[in-house]
């Protein structure tokens, strides 16, 4: 896999929310349907020819019912209603660094509307205009076939027109102030204008309910609307929010270091990326994992494979269980080398500077650390038959993004995954963390202005009567639920212990990053905010079930909003059905 390949799978990876989403919403009268047809119909074509406030359209075509779209991987989507699809770009301009930059997006506007509006979020670096189908999840209605008028976005740059690789490849933009700032959130209040100028265009009235929904960075994106823009959105689903991005970059280069340290021989001044891998085996991994368990697995009332209780899962206790599995003499297969217990702790603790402060968030100890998933973001997948080396997510994206975008000035790196690998076991923390709320001359704004959303005032998105639903796996290897959990305490700190009036976060035990691992990750996240916000309907807990690579994939378990957690109505008596589990 080459490393544009790479980029652009995790991209579309975190544009998935790791749930089963339904995209509901109540149909339309018959009537106004039927007049949204029509009204559609004729003015899809007209669009070409239509301008508002520096909005160029660049296509807009209308499609007969029964449009098959390409999505990936092989993969093609339902055959489509009929809709107008439309494409075109704004505030187009040259940046500081000679590129032409715009913010290109795509709309589909069916043709029997439900009168709402869907935001779809983006992911990892962005610089992709997506189909505009209203993806959630995996194996769920296309929000396109349920009737939202739908609308994805590139966040200013093109992975096309702005990914010279002698400039850094993806991440070039982050050289240009406007286009860092269009990444971080001003292009999400952009599109969303043109949106909702195309919409009343083409409809000839406004949506009744607007929502968004992202994960990853399309979650940062759902949390840039709520505090920056808190009157856009009825709704906002922002799963795994990567609401501190620079500060989670660092947290990359962090980790890298740490596991390094396991494969790096004497002498080196750089590891080869591909070692990196080498640093745990999957056995190794596995045994990690047992340890967990062994610690904190039955504190939720039920020893099964699931650690529920994440965030009572002590590090003492666990490096208990680690160090009894350490190796007496040489490393050997069943045990674990000293230096590997110590990376995890360090790893898991988070990065700390000379001084002893926190630089970004602990990670919670949880069963996810043995998938697949938490391996390729923190040390790669080495090869293994026909499929080649994947590097680690986290130094071939994590570090070029925190050397150009991140950072003030920024850094252009090699556009290879080597070079990010070398430039994060260069990083000093005490000397180059400081870049991330610096400011230069042509960047008036730091890359944490502009980018971070992690404001604990949402006033104004309360006022606003808007709701907001926070999914976020337990091993999450990029952007720690314990951030999460830590940022909603302090809304609800500011709220006078009402936060879960409008927005609940859902702890996943067991989840990767946005889906997957040992974790019932399949659930209907976006249709449990649509009633919260239409009917009033308060999430009290989501079903979810296992997807089929768990060692369960008949489970399901109730997620339970933070604080609590789900815990068997026998304590000890082990069921795989949810409603033999109460939230508590």
């Amino acid at each position: 896999m080459t490393h544009r390949l790479l980029l652009a799978t995790t991209s579309a990876l975190c544009l998935t929310v790791g749930a089963a989403v339904a995209l509901h919403g109540a149909p339309a009268p018959a009537a106004a349907a039927q007049a949204d047809a029509g009204r559609s119909g004729t003015r899809c074509a007209a669009l070409a020819s239509w301008s508002r406030g520096g909005i160029r359209i660049t296509a807009a075509t209308p499609h007969a019912a029964g449009l098959v779209v390409a999505m990936g991987n092989g993969a093609s989507s339902a055959p489509l209603p009929a809709h107008c699809e439309v494409s075109g770009m704004l505030a187009e301009h040259v940046g500081r660094d000679g590129q032409r930059y715009a913010i290109r997006f795509k709309m589909r506007l069916p043709d029997q509307w439900n009168r709402r509006f869907l935001f779809q979020g983006g992911g990892g670096t962005d610089g992709n205009v997506d189909e505009a189908l209203g993806v959630i999840a995996e194996g769920q209605p296309l929000g396109i076939s349920r009737g939202y008028a739908v609308i994805t976005q590139d966040a200013g740059h093109s992975n096309t027109s702005n990914a010279d690789p002698a400039r850094g490849g993806m991440v070039a933009f982050g050289a240009d102030p406007q286009a860092r700032a269009d990444y971080g959130h001003a292009s999400l209040k952009a599109s969303y204008d043109a949106a909702r100028a195309i919409i009343a265009y083409v409809y000839g009235g406004d949506p009744v309910h607007s929502y968004f929904a992202g994960c990853s960075k399309g979650g940062q994106e759902g949390m840039a609307f709520a505090q920056r823009y808190p009157d856009a959105f009825d709704g906002i689903l922002a799963a795994a929010p990567g609401f501190a991005l620079p500060k989670a970059a660092i947290a990359e280069a962090w980790n890298t270091q740490q596991f390094a340290a396991i494969v790096r021989r004497a002498g080196e001044a750089s590891v080869p990326i591909a070692r990196l891998a080498e640093s745990f085996s999957d056995a190794d991994l596995r045994l990690a994992r047992d340890a967990v368990l062994e610690a904190c697995d039955a504190r939720d009332g039920l020893r099964d494979g699931i650690v529920g209780a994440f965030a009572q899962c002590r590090t003492d206790a666990v490096l208990g269980r680690l160090r009894a599995r350490v190796c007496h003499g040489d490393k050997a297969a069943g045990c674990l080398a000293p230096i590997q217990i110590d990376a995890l702790a360090k790893a898991y603790a988070g990065p700390h500077d000379s001084r002893g402060r926190a630089l970004y968030a602990s990670f919670p100890w949880d069963a996810g650390l043995s998938d697949d998933g938490w391996r390729v973001w923190k040390i790669g997948l080495a090869a293994q038959g026909p499929r080649p080396m994947i590097p680690a997510i986290n130094a071939a994206m994590g570090a070029p993004a925190l050397a150009t975008i991140f950072s003030t000035p920024p850094r252009l790196l090699a556009a290879t995954p080597q070079a990010g690998m070398d430039y994060q076991l260069a990083y000093n923390v005490d000397r180059d963390a400081p870049a991330i709320f610096a400011t230069a001359p042509g960047f008036a704004r730091s890359a944490w202005s502009d980018i971070a959303a992690r404001s604990e005032d949402l006033s104004a998105f309360r006022r606003h009567g808007a709701k907001m639903i926070v999914p976020h796996g337990g091993s999450d290897p990029v952007f720690s639920i314990n951030d999460t959990i830590a940022w909603w305490s302090g809304v609800d700190r500011a709220t006078g212990g009402k936060a879960a009036s409008f927005v609940r976060v859902f702890p996943v035990p067991g989840m990767g990053h946005c889906s997957g691992g040992p974790a019932t990750d399949r659930f209907d996240a976006f249709d449990a905010l649509v009633a919260w916000v239409e009917r009033g309907v308060a999430p009290d807990r989501i079903v979810a079930r296992a997807n089929p690579a768990s060692p369960w994939p008949a489970r399901t378990r109730p997620l339970c909003p933070y604080p609590k957690i789900a815990r068997p109505r026998q304590p000890g008596h082990a069921s795989e059905r949810a409603e033999d589990f109460l939230c508590s």
